[in-house]
């Protein structure tokens, strides 16, 4: 399910994310449209778990569903009773005393995140993953290919992330001319999303795979791609 941004979402209502913005006031449509089943997980990669983001109403806002399991990955939260919008448009989670647990904040284009070196996201994730995929866990060697095993290049992502959050990425030199032509050397990880990038603005962004593997974001039109493991 793709949702659309807070600020998306409040400015569809007519209420201007720039401003503070009282829960009491949120839209019941922005409510159902934020509501739903969620990966909360660091962003380091180690494991999180999922809850449910309900549209019922709870002592603080609305309810949360399925706290329990996060006890072994993430006991802080499954104390988690329910979800709300901050005063100034952040989504907080709370236990049932209304003592807020995280307050999680949106940046353009990332997922929802707490502040902070060590931050925790909550995102739309692909059934059975508990964590989000990292640099270091993606480094290695991959092959792009179509849906059908035809192979269309071999690339290496480097566990070398920049103060940008790119990092280096090599591509095989007998690549398909499609993707020899973009001169793709970067990638960024945001979330599920890979996108593989050259110094010049080219791009592929990619959707992980419940398996880990990835597909080519249906965004980008084309040819259907895959990104599997592999030398």
């Amino acid at each position: 399910m793709i949702r659309l941004s807070i600020r998306s979402l409040f400015l569809a209502a007519g209420v201007f994310a720039s401003m503070p913005v009282l829960a009491d006031d949120v839209d019941a449509d922005i409510i159902k449209a934020q509501a739903g089943s969620y990966l909360l997980a660091p962003a380091d990669g180690t494991p999180g778990c999922r809850i449910t983001l309900e549209t019922t109403t709870a002592i603080g806002g609305y309810a949360v569903s399925g706290a329990a399991g996060c006890a072994k990955a993430l006991p802080r939260f499954a104390e988690a009773y329910a979800w709300n919008f901050g005063d100034d448009g952040t989504l907080i989670m709370l236990d049932a005393t209304r003592k807020v647990l995280a307050r999680f904040i949106e940046s353009e284009g990332s997922p929802l995140a707490t502040d902070g070196d060590q931050p925790l996201l909550l995102l739309d994730a692909p059934d059975a993953v508990d964590h989000v995929p990292t640099v270091a866990s993606l480094a290695g060697e991959w092959r792009l290919k179509r849906p059908s095993g035809q192979a269309i290049c071999a690339v290496t992502l480097q566990n070398k992330p920049g103060e940008d959050g790119n990092s280096p990425m090599s591509p095989s030199g007998d690549c398909d001319k499609a993707i020899a032509d973009l001169h793709l050397s970067l990638f960024h990880v945001e979330g599920f999303g890979l996108v593989l990038m050259s110094t010049d603005g080219a791009s592929l962004s990619f959707d992980m795979r419940p398996d880990g593997s990835f597909e080519k974001s249906p965004d980008e039109g084309g040819k259907p791609l895959v990104m599997v493991r592999g030398p």
